[in-house]
C-alpha cells in the first residue's frame, strides 16, 4: 500500500506583481490569475476533466497531513493522486483547467508544484495551453513537463513558463501515468501576468519575488 508522509513547505517562486508597487507593476504587466485553492471546490471558471481509465477522483483540496500548502491555511493547495483512477488501478489521466483569460502578447504563466518524495514513484504533470475550446483534446500546445523518471520537486518549488499569444486562452494542468508508478502531488499559487513588455524582463520577473507573493497570499487569507 503506498504510504503518503508530511513533510514541510519550503518557499516557491510564485510571482505577484501587484506587490511590486506602482511603478513596478506597470512595468511587469498585467495580472489576470491569481489563485490560492482555498477551496478547490467552489473554483470560479475552473474546469475538471478526468479521462483516466477507470475514472477515479478528479482534483481535490489538499491535504495538509500530507503536506501542508505552500503559502495561506494548510490546505489550501489543489491536489490529484493515483486515485484519479478508481481503486488506484489503471491508467492516469486527470485534468485542473483554468478559466478562460484574455492574453495580450508576451505572458507569464507561474505557479508551485511538490509531491511528497516517497521513493519508487514517478509523478508527471504536464501545463498545456488551448487557444480554442476547453474540451482536453484543445490543449494541442505543450508549455513544460515535470517529473516522470526526471524526479519531481519533493518541496514545494516555483515555475514560470514564457510565451507569446494574444486572444481568449486557457492552461491545463494535466497529471497523467499509470497509477502504480503515480502518488500524490500539489499545486499551489498559479497566476497569470500578461502584457510584459519585453522578454527580457521574464528572467526579472521569475527570480526573487517568492517572498511578495507569500506575503500577499497571507495577508488575504
Amino acid at each position: 500500500m503506498k504510504g503518503l508522509s508530511a513533510k514541510t513547505s519550503g518557499a516557491a517562486a510564485a510571482l505577484s506583481l501587484a506587490a511590486l508597487g506602482s511603478t513596478g507593476a506597470q512595468a511587469a504587466g498585467v495580472e489576470i490569475l491569481n489563485e490560492g485553492f482555498n477551496d478547490v471546490g467552489a473554483l470560479s471558471g475552473w474546469t475538471q476533466a478526468n479521462n483516466s481509465v477507470p475514472a477515479g477522483s478528479g482534483w481535490f483540496q489538499g491535504n495538509a497531513a500530507i503536506f501542508p500548502a505552500q503559502a495561506g491555511a494548510a490546505d489550501a493547495y489543489a491536489a490529484a493522486s493515483f486515485l484519479g483512477a478508481a481503486n488506484g488501478s489503471g491508467s492516469v489521466d486527470n485534468w485542473l483547467i483554468t478559466p478562460t483569460l484574455d492574453l495580450a502578447g508576451a505572458t507569464l504563466l507561474n505557479f508551485a508544484t511538490r509531491a511528497t518524495g516517497q521513493p519508487g514513484f514517478y509523478d508527471y504533470l504536464e501545463v498545456r495551453l488551448s487557444t480554442g475550446g476547453s474540451d482536453p483534446a484543445d490543449f494541442t500546445t505543450l508549455l513544460t513537463t515535470i517529473g516522470n523518471t526526471g524526479g519531481y520537486p519533493a518541496d514545494w518549488a516555483g515555475f514560470s513558463v514564457a510565451l507569446e499569444a494574444e486572444g481568449p486562452a486557457r492552461f491545463a494542468f494535466r497529471y497523467l501515468g499509470s497509477a502504480d508508478t503515480l502518488n500524490y502531488v500539489g499545486l499551489d499559487t498559479v497566476s497569470v501576468i500578461t502584457a510584459v513588455p519585453e522578454p527580457s524582463t521574464w528572467m526579472m520577473l521569475a527570480m526573487g519575488l517568492g517572498g511578495f507573493g507569500l506575503l500577499r497570499r497571507r495577508q488575504q487569507a
